[in-house]
């Protein structure tokens, strides 16, 4: 990997970013009031817009972004999204990269990351660090986001400052795919949680209390957490636009628990009743639903 200061003579990389959905744009917009010179792509372009009226430089396609770039960060939908810009026309990969390196906060399978870090590196020599991410929408606007990574430790040390004005939080847990693995260990806690909250605020309404002050009433205790006191008041109040993430987006990690849980002989009872009932709520609710809908499967109000 170059050194950044022989990349870039300030010793400021420039960057990138690539898929401005519910995460990507708040987070550009956190780089950009750090002061870094950021170039934007994204497949619709209403989302790009925004981000150039507050400084952003737009890019025509992903090849254009890595051109302008010496990390490029890139948060999309799924692992098949993350092939299309690096692989697909105009992709990441046209450029020659060595120096440069992607810096992945999609939630994909920890094989994926491995493989689509190999095939860029064989391509076009760029380096790659997997780095999804939690604490939601919210988190993303306030920079508490909390970024688990995989890739080498150099080239960790070297986007720290930068993923640190984006989260509060970045631990390196290991070598290219670690991140991903640690994410599903995550969504496992996350995941069960929601439906957990889910059935303990229905029963309170159906018991006749004020499920409302369920967070206030348990504060402090064994049961407190951020998810009781971030998903219940959303749950009782009907809050779910913007969405804290989409049901698809659980199910699907949650489905790659299963299949990760199966290759490495782990049980997983609780994240797979969690993966069935996030697969209830798809159906029911719709895919790109507010994931905290799941409530909304619980048995009817008396």
């Amino acid at each position: 990997m170059a050194d950044a200061s022989k990349t870039n003579p300030q010793g400021v990389d420039r960057l990138g970013y690539v898929g401005l959905g519910l995460m990507g744009t708040p987070m550009t917009r956190r780089l950009l009031k750090a002061g870094y010179q950021v170039t934007v792509w994204n497949r619709s372009e209403g989302k790009v817009a925004p981000l150039v009226e507050a400084g952003a430089k737009r890019a025509a396609t992903p090849r254009d972004v890595m051109a302008d770039s010496d990390i490029v960060f890139m948060c999309v939908t799924d692992a098949a999204a993350v092939e299309e810009v690096l692989f697909g026309p105009e992709g990441l990969s046209a450029v020659r990269g060595p120096g440069k390196l992607v810096v992945d906060f999609s939630s994909i399978h920890p094989d994926a990351a491995r493989n689509l870090a190999m095939r860029l590196k064989d391509a076009s020599g760029t380096g790659w660090i997997d780095a999804p991410v939690s604490g939601g929408t919210k988190g993303a606007e306030e920079g508490t986001l909390a970024i688990m990574a995989g890739g080498e430790a150099a080239d960790i040390e070297r986007v720290r400052p930068y993923i640190l004005a984006m989260a509060r939080r970045f631990t390196h847990m290991g070598p290219i795919g670690a991140g991903q693995t640690t994410k599903l260990c995550n969504q496992v806690i996350v995941g069960c949680a929601m439906a957990v909250l889910a059935e303990a605020t229905r029963l309170a309404v159906n018991a006749g209390i004020d499920a409302s002050r369920l967070p206030e009433a348990l504060a402090g205790g064994f049961a407190d957490s951020i998810p009781l006191q971030l998903f219940v008041p959303r749950m009782v109040q009907g809050i779910h636009s913007p969405p804290l993430g989409h049901i698809a987006t659980m199910l699907k990690d949650l489905d790659t628990v299963a299949d990760v849980a199966q290759t490495t002989s782990t049980a997983v009872p609780m994240a797979s009743l969690a993966g069935q009932l996030f697969r209830l709520a798809k159906a029911a609710r719709g895919a790109e639903a507010d994931a905290l809908e799941i409530y909304k499967l619980s048995a009817a109000e008396h």
